[in-house]
């Protein structure tokens, strides 16, 4: 009995393994389709982890990154993004403003249209909307920049040209930062909701008939339909959506930020973001250890949000939660 008792951990460890090669043996195909999209993964996004040390050190080009001297305090690169600089404070808080309105704003925007498109019933008319909508997500911010230049522009654009022709005065849109949040956003949820609600049509789309079958035979309107099964049935759906949107609030789309708004000047105090922000000073100042705490610092704080959120929604809807 002692002799069987010692081998048995033996037995179970070489079970596993056996299991391991037989899985490996068995889906060799799927794990050699993954292996690319894996070497990417870990050359892209674990390999440059260990440029984090940078934003600890007083970096100098000739020494390179492990020959830099640490800073004295460790954490001095952060004191000086915080403590003196109110570009910083300001972007940061931008990020935060800006990215929690696209967030709201893009989920309903998204769950409208993928509404709409789920009670359309000529599949025609479906499929030609649904590209329509989607078509904006693949199209460069650079072009949507330039379009949105040539409909704001104080000279020559062609909402300036619309107001004037109904007796009012020209805008200087680009001189004015007031305006900006609103132009974003709307921009975004342009180029944003329809991708989003495919999603979204995808769930609606295996929910069961038989519900809504039900719900006709107690003579529920179709709004009440939507309100009472589409909605709920969405929501485990909206909530990893939001969970993983909130992983990125505090990186912006920098092509969005960039490029639309042609990085004036005037418009920074309601548009300058943290990713719009670490760029310009890399590119003005050349310090990489403060921009290098930057971007760690934007890490950090996603991932403490991500962990707040996700515990929020394992509390109160447990099967929607990310982890």
């Amino acid at each position: 009995m002692k002799k069987m008792k010692s081998n048995l951990p033996k037995n179970r460890k070489a079970n596993t393994r056996f299991k391991l090669f037989a899985d490996l043996k068995n889906g060799w195909q799927l794990y050699a389709m993954a292996l690319p999209a894996m070497i990417l993964l870990f050359l892209f996004a674990y390999m440059p982890m260990g440029g984090l040390v940078i934003a600890f050190k007083k970096y100098n080009f000739r020494q390179g990154i492990w020959g830099s001297d640490w800073m004295d305090p460790l954490f001095k690169n952060f004191e000086i993004l915080f403590k003196s600089n109110a570009m910083a404070m300001n972007a940061i808080k931008n990020t935060l403003f800006l990215n929690t309105l696209f967030i709201i704003v893009g989920t309903i925007f998204a769950l409208v249209l993928a509404l709409a498109f789920n009670e359309l019933t000529n599949k025609h008319l479906k499929k030609v909307t649904q590209s329509l909508s989607f078509l904006p997500y693949f199209i460069s911010t650079v072009v949507v920049g330039i379009f949105v230049s040539g409909l704001l522009s104080y000279e020559n654009g062609t909402l300036n040209k619309l107001i004037t022709s109904f007796g009012g005065e020209k805008v200087a849109f680009y001189m004015n930062a007031s305006y900006w949040p609103l132009i974003l956003l709307i921009v975004n949820v342009w180029k944003g909701a329809g991708y989003s609600s495919v999603i979204y049509l995808a769930t609606l789309s295996g929910i069961d008939g038989s519900y809504y079958e039900a719900a006709q035979i107690d003579g529920a309107t179709r709004w009440q339909q939507i309100w009472n099964i589409s909605l709920p049935l969405l929501r485990p759906t909206v909530v990893v959506m939001t969970l993983l949107a909130v992983g990125r609030i505090m990186n912006a789309d920098f092509g969005l930020f960039y490029n639309v708004t042609n990085d004036v000047p005037m418009l920074h105090s309601t548009t300058d973001v943290l990713d719009t922000y670490i760029f310009r000073a890399l590119r003005q100042t050349g310090d990489i250890a403060i921009s290098s705490a930057t971007g760690f610092f934007q890490s950090v704080v996603s991932f403490i949000l991500v962990i707040i959120c996700n515990g929020l929604a394992r509390r109160y809807e447990k099967d929607s939660a990310l982890f």
